[in-house]
Formats: C-alpha cells, structure tokens, sequence
C-alpha cells in the first residue's frame, strides 16, 4: 500500500457517493407456450444481429476512433434507410437479409439500436483478444485463436415502456415478444420474489433488463445502479488469514495492536463432501490406467470435475459471506487480506490428493467475492505482503515450529504454543496498520543497534505495541 492509499482511507472526512452496477436474476413463471415466445425472440434477435456484427468488423477501422455513441450513430447510418439517409452503404446488404428474412421489416427500431450496441460491443471484445493473441499473451502456449462469433450468447435488451413493463410491486411484468408473425404482449407474468431485491434500495436505479432464454431457462439479467455511501471511519479492520485446513481465520485489529474478537470458518461439510470427490477421481484415473496401459480420454470423470467445481463455488461464498458479517458486525471499514495471487504450492506429488487440495483452495475466488460484496456496502478490501505472516509469532519471539501431530498449532521460541493461523491473522492486520502509520510499504521494520540498516524482523502484532509505546513515549 502506498502513501496515498493510505492518507486517502484514513484521511478521509466527508463520506462521497459511488455507485456501481449489480445485476440481479428475476425467475419469471411462463407457460410452456410463452417459454417458446421467448426463446421465438432471442432467435430472431440474433438473427437480425449477425449482418450488423459482419458490417461492424468489416468497418472498425473508420469505427475505433470515435466515441461509444458516435459509434451507434455511424453504424445505423450504414444500414438504416431514412429521409436525410436514402442511401445507406451497406443498404442492399439489409434489402438481401430481409428478402431471407421478411419480418425484419416489423423489427422494433429501439430493438435495433440495441442490437446495434451489441454488434458493437461483440467485435471490439474480438479485436482485443485478436491482439493480445498476437502479442502472445495466452493461457496456454498452444492456444487457438480467437475467433469473431457472430452471435454468440447475445441476448436482447427490454427497454422500459417499450419491450417491458412493470407493476407498482414488481411482482409482475409485461413482455413484449416476437410469435412468428407480429410483436405481441405477454400480460401479467408473475415474478417469485428471490435474491436480494437490489431494485427496492433506497436511491438505487434499475436499468434496462435483458431476456435470457434458452432451452434450460428463461429468466431476466436485471442490471441495478447501487447508491454506495462508504461505511465510517474505524480505528479497527478485520484481518484474515486464508488456510487449506482452516479456510478463513479473522481477527479484529486496533491500530494499537489490541484484539478484540476474533472467528474461524471452516465448512467442514463442504470441503469433506468435495475432497471424497476428488479422492474418488484418483482412485478411478489409477484404475482406468491400470486397465488400458494408456492415458485418460479426454472427458475422463466430468461429472465428478463439474460437481467438485460447484462445491468449490458454494465454499467461496459462504466463506466470503461469513467474514463480511463478522466485518459488519464489529463495525470495521477495511478488511485485509494477504496477498496470495501468485502463490504455488510446492509440496504434493503430481496427481495426488494433496496436489488436488492445493489446486482446488478457492483462495483467490474468497476475496474475488469478498471485494463484490464488501465494496457494495461501502467497505474496502485491502492486501498486504504475504510473506512470513505464518511463520513469525505474533509477539515478536521469531521464527515459530509447527507441531507434527496437529499442524495449525505453533510453538513460539518462548515455549508459547498458539494457533497458528489466529498469528497469522494478527500479522496481517499489523501490517495493513504499520504501512498507514509509518505511510510506508515495508513488511520489515528497522530493530537494533546495528548502523548497517539491515532489515531484519518482519512486521508483527508486536511492532504495533513497539510503535504506540514510542508514540506515548
């Protein structure tokens, strides 16, 4: 964290109004009939959509340098035929794709704009990943080239008034939707009451939904505008230390070094439910290899991959949720995390069920979440330096021993048994507080005699007590 980060979250007088964009999933209850109306109109959607996507990569050049309305603008006047526009460049392209198609003629004009957008959208992403294959930035050395998708999963936007309309509850919405001959309203369609109802907030701003249908589901992708009014300033933030056998260990830290509370979050249940999955995939791939002498197919256990991914998924937000409520609860405006981005487990042997916990930890997902839902509520998420957190105590004694019958216990060099991850946790919320203290960036603090300033002892709760003493003094 650097020195205006600092000042700016601790500094800060007035709270400032943000916003941000959430989106919500509203389950709509459809007839069978209504379903395939729904499922009628994403197809002609995309149908209209392809020319537009093909006209819009044909001309990105003349495209990229104007701005996103502009864009719109330049677009339809390539392919809309109007009083002050009688000659459209690609006109007879259009003229083409009606004759295949005849009820383009009845397609809504603000449908088209919004399809217009979406053309838009859909080659800029395109030409972005073109250059970043091109300049070698890939997942994988052997990675295809991307490719223009003329369609894609594009789903259509429902303007309000136009293509939907709301009750005074939002209970209930009307359609409009495309049945093989003309635009017609679906009256009435019941909305079950689920999720977090972001619409109802107070100075939140529902934005134009799309229609999602497919063969599996209908349902509408509710984008709202979130009114953020960040949280106050605290003298206390929530640390927590990310584990393989603890997953989330939080304490509450003062700038002083004090601890006040202190969690462990563990879903036992979860993690076992997901481990005897795994363990089940190694006990069939060394099965499958004994008995075929070759290596796996390609697919091989999907199912079992596919649920242990779900498992890992629900592990990332109840963990998430529960280290935001301990937040909330005690007040705090900052939750640090340490920073495991590019972390890599080193112990295991490949394809062993150590080696699938260290790959399965949904470390990076947990804050991924966190920061979502923190940030909602108007909090901060921060991450410090990793290193060392869990192997120096807390109370500055040095380097600690883990016990070899119950790994999270630790033996400080004082004789001190403690846990380990709740050290741990201590050491990141201290450093989060020496870097805004000292307005530094250092993970090391200055401690001897010695005129050679060597860095020598990581920072630790202790360094915390060190500086208030020497403040007071």
């Amino acid at each position: 964290m650097g020195q205006k980060q600092a000042k700016k979250r601790t500094k800060r007088k007035k709270s400032k109004t943000a916003s941000s964009i959430r989106t919500d999933v509203w389950s709509l209850s459809l007839t069978r009939h209504q379903r395939n109306l729904a499922i009628l109109t994403v197809e002609e959607y995309r149908h209209f959509l392809k020319p537009l996507v093909l006209i819009a990569y044909g001309n990105w050049s003349a495209l990229l340098g104007l701005t996103a309305k502009e864009r719109v603008n330049a677009l339809e006047k390539l392919v809309h035929q109007t009083a002050n526009n009688p000659n459209p460049k690609y006109g007879w392209y259009f003229k083409k794709a009606i004759n295949n198609h005849p009820s383009f003629r009845k397609f809504p004009s603000y449908l088209r704009r919004a399809a217009i957008q979406d053309a838009l959208g859909i080659v800029s992403s395109f030409v972005t990943r073109w250059q970043d294959w091109k300049r070698g930035n890939r997942k994988h050395r052997h990675d295809k080239s991307p490719k223009l998708t003329a369609i894609g999963n594009s789903y259509p936007a429902l303007y309000k008034g136009q293509q939907i309309r709301y009750n005074a509850n939002f209970n209930a919405v009307d359609l409009k939707v495309w049945n093989g001959t003309d635009w017609v309203w679906l009256l009435a369609i019941r909305v079950p009451t689920s999720g977090k109802s972001r619409h109802l907030g107070l100075d939140n701003k529902l934005m134009s939904p799309s229609l999602i249908a497919n063969d599996r589901r209908v349902h509408l992708s509710m984008p709202v505008e979130i009114a953020i009014k960040e949280l106050p300033e605290s003298d206390w933030v929530s640390a927590v230390d990310l584990g393989i056998n603890t997953t989330a260990t939080c304490s509450i830290v003062s700038r002083d070094g004090t601890v006040k509370a202190r969690k462990f979050i563990s879903p036992a249940r979860d993690i076992d439910r997901r481990d005897q999955r795994k363990q089940r995939i190694a006990t069939k791939s060394k099965q499958t290899r004994k008995i075929t002498k070759r290596n796996l197919p390609q697919g091989f256990c999907k199912g079992l991959y596919r649920k242990s991914k779900h498992i890992n998924e629900h592990i990332a937000q109840f963990v998430s949720k529960a280290v935001i409520d301990f937040a909330m609860a005690h007040q705090v405006r900052v939750i640090v995390f340490e920073d495991l981005s590019n972390w890599k487990a080193k112990a295991g042997k490949h394809g062993s069920v150590q080696k699938q916990r260290f790959h399965q930890w949904c470390k990076d997902r947990i804050v991924e979440l966190a920061i979502e839902k923190f940030s909602e509520l108007g909090g901060f998420v921060v991450k410090v330096n990793a290193k060392y957190t869990s192997a120096y105590g807390f109370d500055g004694s040095g380097l600690i021993s883990r016990s070899k019958k119950k790994y999270s216990l630790a033996r400080f060099k004082n004789g001190k048994c403690y846990n380990a991850d709740l050290s741990a946790s201590y050491n990141i919320g201290a450093r989060y507080w020496y870097a805004v203290l000292t307005n530094a960036k250092l993970t090391r603090v200055w401690e001897g005699r010695s005129s050679s300033h060597t860095l020598r002892t990581p920072v630790t709760l202790s360094s915390l007590w060190k500086l208030s003493e020497s403040n007071l003094a």
